[in-house]
């Protein structure tokens, strides 16, 4: 018998999704990715170009990853999942499918997949955890203010270590934190429980679900914000910005650093390069005229235009 797959086809950073026809006998009107029968890259694209119309010559194979086991209620399902990327984004849909979308995997949450109806306990997240399986997910830790940093060493330090949390180093694939954005961690993995086991937090914010877990819970580390955060909300805090973003000329600034820490100054102008201020000190017996690094002053009172 021929093995059930489903197809997730990337786009850059986007994932095509299909939606099924309302006279599907299976799952009517719910999204999927490219759902067929085989065991070959050469089968996976060919099913993907027939209900897509993407040309094969457009489509790569990546991955596959383990078969995830289906209870369909009268019998059991394996379908493996498998990742294609595609260097064109010309889809029309065809076959059992009637709509299709590229969508930010971040937003998979928003859309009834199939599996959905199926009546199982957390079946909503098995079209996701398919998915994960050959990909990934940007999750969010919450931190305590200005533990950020630590935080991220910390567990970048557990998934380098010999401990019992090695086993899953390979499902985590990125920490970092953002200058920009206080209170939180960005851990990319392939699964939810992958992050919260590494900060120890396994069974989520209530205490009651973790009772009788062996954790070792992460200092500063207060949870992973439920749900799979869209990387076009993450992108704006990863692009570098100069050091002068934010300063603008008539602003009132204390200097942060030097010789001249606390003092409040006046910007008269902001450099070509975008990385020095001139600055007039103010609260000076003689008035002064500084040039500093952006990021040497903080504003603290802004030009409020007429």
């Amino acid at each position: 018998m021929a093995e059930a797959f489903v197809v997730f086809v990337r786009y850059e950073q986007e994932l095509l999704l299909l939606r099924r026809s309302k006279s599907d006998e299976d799952y009517p009107a719910l999204w999927d990715g490219v759902f067929g029968l085989g065991s070959s890259p050469e089968e996976y694209i060919s099913r993907v170009s027939d209900c897509t119309g993407l040309d094969a010559e457009h489509l790569d194979f990546v991955r596959t990853g383990p078969a995830l086991g289906i209870d369909k209620g009268n019998r059991l399902l394996d379908i493996t999942p498998v990742l294609l990327v595609s260097s064109s984004k010309e889809v029309t849909a065809g076959g059992r499918y009637t709509e299709c979308e590229w969508v930010d995997p971040g937003e998979i949450q928003n859309y009834n997949t199939v599996f959905t109806d199926l009546n199982i306990e957390n079946s909503e997240k098995l079209f996701r955890e398919l998915y994960g399986s050959v990909a990934s997910f940007l999750y969010i830790v919450k931190t305590a203010i200005g533990s950020e940093q630590r935080v991220a060493n910390e567990i970048q330090a557990r998934l380098d270590g010999s401990g019992s949390l090695k086993d899953i180093a390979d499902e985590v694939f990125c920490v970092l934190h953002p200058p920009s954005m206080r209170g939180y961690v960005m851990v990319e993995s392939s699964a939810l429980y992958h992050v919260e086991k590494l900060i120890g937090r396994s069974g989520g914010r209530d205490p009651k679900a973790r009772r009788g877990l062996n954790q070792t819970q992460l200092k500063n580390a207060k949870t992973v914000l439920p749900g799979e955060a869209p990387l076009k909300d993450i992108l704006p805090y990863l692009e570098p910005k100069a050091v002068t973003s934010g300063i603008d000329v008539g602003c009132i600034v204390e200097i942060v650093t030097g010789a001249f820490k606390g003092e409040k100054a006046r910007v008269l102008s902001i450099s070509e390069t975008k990385e020095e201020v001139s600055m007039e000190l103010y609260e000076t017996d003689i008035p002064m005229t500084l040039n500093m690094r952006g990021d040497h002053v903080r504003v603290i009172d802004r030009v409020i235009s007429e």
